[in-house]
Parts: structure tokens; sequence; C-alpha cells
């Protein structure tokens, strides 16, 4: 038997301010999508990979600011400082206080060894951002 992750579904409360947001500082770009019922938008995150955004007004149950050992997802990246820069460049911040969703928790040499960054969207979904050995880029 062969199982491979083939998504990940996000909560969001507006779909197009998100799509912007992913596309803009991960690079990723829109797939086709049914006519489903419910508003959202499907990105793709490279061969065989996507992320749905679907619509959700209330947006998740997060109300703090980033927390790495909350649930959340990974893009692993050959360019970590680019994404770095894209971020603080958006406002984000290593200095923020702990509850501001502008925060970026940065681990440079942590115990995974490799560097990792830890971010929350727009409705505070958590985002890891790691430069892990893996596949091809």
């Amino acid at each position: 038997m062969s199982v491979q992750l083939h998504h990940v579904a996000l909560v969001v409360a507006e779909p197009e301010r998100s799509a912007e947001f992913y596309e803009s500082i991960f690079g990723l770009t829109r797939l086709d999508r049914p006519p489903f019922k419910i508003e959202g938008v499907w990105l793709d995150c490279g061969p065989g990979l996507q992320l749905h955004l679907t619509r959700h007004p209330q947006g998740t149950f997060r109300s703090g600011g980033v927390d790495n050992n909350d649930g959340h997802f990974a893009f692993r990246t050959d360019d970590f400082e680019g994404i770095l820069a894209r971020l603080v460049a958006r406002g984000f911040r290593e200095d923020a206080p702990e509850d501001d969703p502008m925060r970026i928790l940065v681990n440079r040499s942590g115990m995974a060894g490799f560097l990792q960054l830890y971010v929350v969207d727009a409705d505070r979904n958590i985002i890891e951002v790691n430069t892990a050995a893996g596949g091809p880029f």
C-alpha cells in the first residue's frame, strides 16, 4: 500500500485575500477548482501537492499569535532568506509581542537540524517554513 499527501485544506474568512498572501509570499499558483457551493481557491504547491482555501466567514478558532506547538503545516524551501525577507516586507517581525499575529518565530539552530520559521496567516492558520532535506526543488 502507498499513501501520499494530496492537499491541505485551510478554513479562511476571505479566500481571495488568503490566496494573495500565499501567492505573494510562497509563490504558489492557482489551480482550476470545481464550482462547489462554498467559495474557495485551490493553489499548487509543487508536483502533486495542493493547498485548498475554503471560505468560512468566522475564520478559525485561534485567537492568539503564532505557536509552533499548535497544529500547522510546513513548506520546505531552498530560499529561506527570501521568504523571510518577503514576510518582513509585509510587516512581520521577530520582535513583535507573543500574541501579535505579525510575529515570526525564527529557529536558526534548533533540534530539528534545519532552519525553521513560523508565522500565522490572516486567519491565524499556522505555517512553518523550513529547509529540511527532501526531494528535488
